[in-house]
């Protein structure tokens, strides 16, 4: 580095930090501020002086950011009347009184402190407020004027958005016509002062968005302003002599803002990102097309999943059903049963609602829910009522007077709200509520009840297959491969027993060594022969079952043919197509019979053991 860059370099530094050095926050009536010279906090985030706006030539005082690369303006003084040159010049007075002067001689602007000082000082503050106090009372915190209390377009944290009612100032903000012009559009942004206090969008004389009365956790209408958000903490205050709303960033090194918007009425909230060195817009009201104020008219709910938006409350209907072709929801909706106070009307409750405009509204902090029910019975041009802070168990009582405008379903947040309704109405409402609840109480019921039922069969089935297989087991009876082994017909007990007359003795054939032999007529006419096996035959179901077997598989002419077989208990019972001989065959003794029974009722018939028949007999 030669010694003239050193010596450039020294001397940048150098006027860097005379310049850093010689900033000023504030000013007395002795020391004037020019058009050209800036007040800067003492932390340096925000700076005072005179400015032009966009590719305006007009000069404005105002406040803005002072380290954001695109000049973020949030406050200016004389809005309604610009300089156009130079020389404007901010100055306070000996009294206290701010004034703005141009060519030194025309005030464009002015205030006034709110009592008479001794040793005035104008001082901008970290905070972005330009303040008025008096050197006097030193640091007691007591401002004569301050900017937070007439706000330009700008909502700063720890700015009051409402009402002193000890002055009846009132903290709003209005937007500018344009980038250009900083002057008030008629996009307006405040706190409306009445029973219910809410905060209230207005586009011109109308009203664009409400946020819904207050509940002691957040505006009914603005579930975002929720405890739990991790972005930024609130509070509003509303007593005897303030009503306001403010906010503040947890993060306090985040530089932040509510802006109002002329161009698409809108009020939308910024903080800036270091890393891409820009605003970034986190959030906006309006946001959605619910939002727009009273777009389904009285007793109308509006409700963003569903279609159309507009549907009527329940006990309600369109006033005009025309209207409803063509989308339009203005003129809202009528009770399908007009009230009448004297029979005795009621209330029923709709919940997540954003509670109508509370102009028409009266509140009571110390009234109980039950108390501000029969409070809004006494009076019949009451329509609904609430608890006034939902907080615990809730507390205090709002009601409304006249119909109800600007309802909003949410699918979570929101309040609870009661509505009064005829006396025929609530009896059908309770009608379809008691069927509701019959249905909730006997549907869960009826549910247990078939689950019981499927799970006792289930079991029963389960309990009776593992019964089978352990009684075939223990009998030497395989599942595998008994088809393959033998391919007869399977007979239930029953069949067997009317067949035979049940085992009557006129239909006895004969009696062998190992039981009785009857004769029976299947019900298709086919005659049959059964072999009773005696309990004290001696033979097992192994043997039985081998001799099963053989015979079925042995064919001759000599012999009777097997038909099929029942298994029932612990008996045996094989059955034989019967011939013209079969009685000789039977009395001959060459004919044996086998049954066994198992469990289920499953009937078996095993063919018997046969000795030589005489061919004459077949």
């Amino acid at each position: 580095m030669d010694v003239f860059t050193l010596i450039a370099f020294v001397s940048t530094c150098f006027l860097i930090f005379l310049e850093a050095s010689t900033a000023i926050d504030s000013i007395s009536p002795s020391e004037p501020l020019p058009d050209g010279k800036t007040l800067v906090s003492n932390d340096g985030s925000f700076e005072l002086g005179f400015f032009r706006p966009g590719s305006s030539w007009n000069r404005y005082l105002g406040i803005w950011y002072k380290n954001i690369p695109v000049r973020t303006v949030v406050w200016v003084a004389n809005r309604v009347n610009p300089i156009n040159d130079s020389s404007g010049m901010l100055m306070v007075t000996t009294t206290g009184d701010l004034q703005v002067l141009s060519q030194n001689i025309t005030i464009v602007w002015s205030a006034n402190s709110k009592k008479a000082a001794q040793n005035p000082i104008l001082q901008l503050l970290n905070s972005g407020n330009l303040v008025l106090t008096d050197d006097r009372d030193g640091n007691s915190g007591a401002y004569l004027w301050q900017s937070f209390d007439y706000p330009s377009d700008t909502l700063l944290p720890g700015m009051k958005l409402g009402w002193d009612l000890r002055t009846g100032l009132d903290r709003r903000l209005l937007a500018w016509k344009n980038s250009n012009d900083p002057s008030p559009g008629d996009f307006t942004w405040e706190i409306e002062l009445q029973g219910n206090p809410e905060a209230v969008l207005w586009k011109g004389s109308k009203k664009y968005f409400r946020s819904g009365p207050w509940n002691g956790i957040s505006f009914s209408g603005l579930p975002i302003l929720s405890p739990e958000n991790q972005l930024f903490s609130f509070e509003f205050v509303s007593n005897e002599e303030e009503v306001y709303y403010m906010f503040s960033f947890k993060n306090k090194s985040v530089l932040s803002m509510d802006v109002l918007n002329q161009t698409d009425y809108t009020i939308q909230s910024y903080a800036w990102s270091e890393a891409t060195r820009t605003w970034k817009l986190w959030a906006y009201l309006p946001d959605e097309y619910c939002d727009k104020y009273g777009l389904c008219g009285a007793y109308g709910n509006c409700d963003s999943t569903q279609l159309p938006a507009c549907q009527c409350l329940k006990g309600f209907k369109p006033k005009s059903p025309d209207g409803l072709s063509s989308g339009d929801w203005s003129q809202g909706c009528v009770r399908n049963k007009p009230l009448d106070c004297q029979a005795g009307d009621g209330f029923i409750q709709f919940g997540r609602l954003k509670l109508p405009d509370a102009t028409h509204s009266w509140v009571n902090k110390t009234m109980s829910l039950k108390e501000c029910r029969d409070k809004c019975l006494q009076n019949c041009s009451c329509m609904a009522y609430t608890s006034l802070d939902i907080r615990g168990r809730g507390s205090g009582c709002a009601i409304w007077f006249g119909d109800l405008v600007d309802i909003r379903q949410f699918q979570s947040g929101g309040q609870d709200l009661f509505i009064r309704m005829s006396a025929l109405e609530l009896g059908s409402t309770r009608n379809e509520t008691k069927l509701k609840i019959a249905l909730l109480i006997a549907t869960p019921f009826a549910a247990l009840l078939a689950m019981l039922i499927l799970c006792y069969y289930f079991c029963k089935s389960k309990g009776n297959s593992e019964e089978r297989i352990k009684e075939k087991k223990e009998n030497g009876i395989k599942t595998e491969g008994q088809d393959e082994d033998m391919e007869l017909l399977v007979f239930q007990l029953a069949t067997i027993s009317h067949a035979t007359d049940n085992f009557s003795l006129s239909n006895k054939l004969g009696q062998g060594g190992f039981g009785p032999v009857y004769k029976g007529t299947l019900a298709e006419g086919q005659e049959i022969a059964v072999k009773r096996l005696s309990k004290s035959s001696g033979q097992g179901m192994v043997e039985f079952k081998n001799e099963v077997i053989l015979i079925a598989k042995l064919q001759h002419r000599n012999l009777v043919k097997l038909l099929g077989y029942c298994i029932k208990g612990d008996e045996k019972m094989p059955l034989r197509v019967s011939f013209a001989g079969l009685t000789a065959v039977a009395y001959g003794g060459v004919v044996s019979f086998r049954k066994i029974c198992l469990p289920w009722s499953r009937d078996l018939i095993w063919p018997p053991r046969l000795g030589p028949i005489k061919r004459e007999f077949l």
